[in-house]
């Protein structure tokens, strides 16, 4: 609890993941949705390269890019195939050759926490993995989810074989295609699937080994609801809920050594009901912002949407009538922001300019993860803040204005921002 960035970054040794988790000016992009694999989506986004990077993305997290039962990529099987439903092995490394060219850094999905056996075993489970590279017996699959190794450290990913992370012989795979994907395949990020099925200690060990440029891990938690409400206070301590929403994400980040980010959940679970009229809920109890950003904002990788929260799942969804006033918040605060596919290219030309002006203002006065925040007001139908030294925002349909030192850089509906 508390702001780790101070202590930890100033010694931190001096590696490409730590350079990048130092700089802050990481800006990313979610390329995909739910429904990308009905298409030729490599070929789709080897086209739309010099427009990411253009727009100032510096890394695109990309589906998963192995052989899946599901045509997501999701339910793993063949790890070392790189034929998936979203293209040929030739297009995928097409893909990455130009991402390279244009210097936007290619991010993985590993999805390392199951995976679907070729044959039947114990327990007449899908649990071997005969006939294909890395031919794991059931010793390579939790007890609790029909294996015959240990317990999972982590919570179970019903219906499918749950990988027993602490065998000596499954780590030792799974590094070895973690290098492969990284000096082989030509990717330079990972972002960690589940990461609530496994110890956070294993994620450490794989990043120690094979060194990607940066890390994420999707550490999905529910937050806190009262009935229908969101609890205002997602630290809250409550017999259900020990250490508060935010704080076990933080924790997970801890476990990893602190080497990786995580999805900032808490803030997207927060900013989604403060856009409703409720803005003062992005103003903590100690005058801070509410989510992971407020104490660890090199860690907090902000979001409104991805495939699971939005696209034609909409398992979570942010309120479509206020992305806007969502991106006017992310792409001016600390933490590093991420901007999801379905809202770049598919809500129109006006949404896809309106969120490459932010990233302009972003980069152009120097807001990076660890940026100060000062927030100026926090009511139902107003929240303002001034963040780093020359930035100044409001969301909401309240009127306010900063003073006559300010120049209005760019606004919307229910946002503004200004610089000097």
């Amino acid at each position: 609890m508390g702001d780790h960035d101070n202590v930890f970054d100033e010694n931190y040794e001096q590696t490409d993941t730590g350079a990048v988790i130092r700089n802050g000016r990481e800006i990313l992009f979610q390329a995909f949705n739910w429904e990308s694999h009905k298409c030729d989506w490599s070929g789709n986004l080897e086209c739309k390269v010099h427009d990411i990077a253009k727009s100032g993305f510096t890394s695109a997290w990309l589906p998963p890019p192995t052989h899946s039962i599901a045509p997501q990529g999701y339910l793993p099987q063949n790890l070392y195939s790189l034929n998936s439903s979203y293209g040929s092995e030739d297009m995928l490394k097409a893909l990455l050759l130009k991402m390279k060219q244009c210097k936007v850094r290619a991010m993985a999905d590993i999805v390392i926490n199951h995976r679907v056996g070729t044959v039947v075993g114990h327990g007449g489970m899908h649990n071997r993995f005969d006939g294909i590279l890395l031919p794991w017996d059931e010793h390579a699959v939790t007890s609790c989810s029909g294996g015959l190794g240990n317990r999972s450290t982590g919570d179970n990913f019903h219906g499918v074989p749950n990988i027993d992370h602490t065998q000596p012989f499954v780590r030792r795979d799974i590094i070895a295609w973690l290098k492969w994907l990284r000096s082989s395949v030509g990717f330079q990020d990972f972002r960690f699937d589940f990461a609530r099925g496994f110890s956070a200690k294993f994620v450490k060990e794989y990043i120690e080994a094979a060194k990607p440029m940066f890390s994420i891990g999707e550490y999905w938690d529910s937050c806190n609801y009262n009935g229908h409400d969101l609890d205002y206070n997602q630290v809250m301590i409550t017999a259900l809920n020990a250490d508060g929403h935010r704080q076990r994400i933080i924790n997970w980040i801890d476990g990893t050594g602190q080497l990786s980010a995580a999805f900032d959940f808490t803030t997207k679970g927060v900013l989604q009901e403060a856009v409703k009229g409720q803005l003062w809920r992005l103003c903590d109890c100690r005058g801070k912002p509410p989510g992971v950003m407020g104490w660890w904002p090199s860690r907090a990788v902000t979001f409104l949407d991805n495939h699971d929260t939005g696209s034609t799942q909409a398992h979570w969804p942010f309120p479509a009538n206020h992305i806007m006033e969502g991106y006017a918040y992310i792409l001016t605060h600390p933490g590093i922001p991420t901007v999801f596919y379905d809202h770049f290219y598919d809500w129109g030309d006006s949404v896809h300019d309106e969120i490459v002006k932010l990233i302009d203002i972003r980069k152009h006065q120097d807001i990076n993860s660890r940026s100060s925040v000062k927030i100026l007001e926090a009511r139902s139908d107003l929240y303002s803040a001034i963040i780093g030294e020359n930035l100044c925002m409001k969301i909401g349909d309240g009127s306010w204005c900063p003073g006559t030192e300010w120049t209005l850089a760019t606004y919307g509906c229910r946002y503004a921002v200004w610089q000097k």
